[in-house]
């Protein structure tokens, strides 16, 4: 693991740190907030922004392993994989909490953001000099 892929494994193990932070939180004294952005709900936007870090911060953790294209992408959908499976984890979660509730909703935007870095890291993969 080099030196550039140990800073970026601290910065995801601390933005995981505060995805969790954010999705278990209880935040209900806080003041209220315009109900939409945009014409999507907040709470839509908030989680698309919150899981479109993941892949980009996942894969560039571990982006000197891969020594083919092929296996960057393989990468990149394992990072895409665990993301997906944190989104559904956090939102089965908060279903067992008494002032938080797991909705279908947030996770279709948490894949929203999920796939748009997807996109954005297959796009850095393709054109990338080898």
């Amino acid at each position: 693991m080099s030196k550039r892929d140990r800073i970026f494994f601290v910065l995801f193990l601390a933005y995981l740190g505060l995805v969790v932070w954010c999705c278990f939180g209880n935040f209900g004294s806080m003041p209220n907030v315009q109900r939409e952005m945009f014409g999507i709900p907040t709470d839509k936007v908030v989680h698309f922004v919150m899981f479109l870090p993941f892949v980009f911060l996942a894969y560039m953790s571990f982006a000197s392993l891969p020594k083919r294209r092929s296996q960057s992408v393989l990468l990149a959908l394992a990072a895409l994989g665990a993301g997906a499976l944190m989104a559904v984890a956090t939102e089965i979660g908060q279903s067992f909490t008494t002032y938080r509730s797991g909705d279908s909703w947030d996770f279709v935007a948490d894949a929203c953001g999920l796939l748009l870095a997807f996109a954005v890291v297959l796009l850095l993969i393709v054109t990338k000099k080898r």
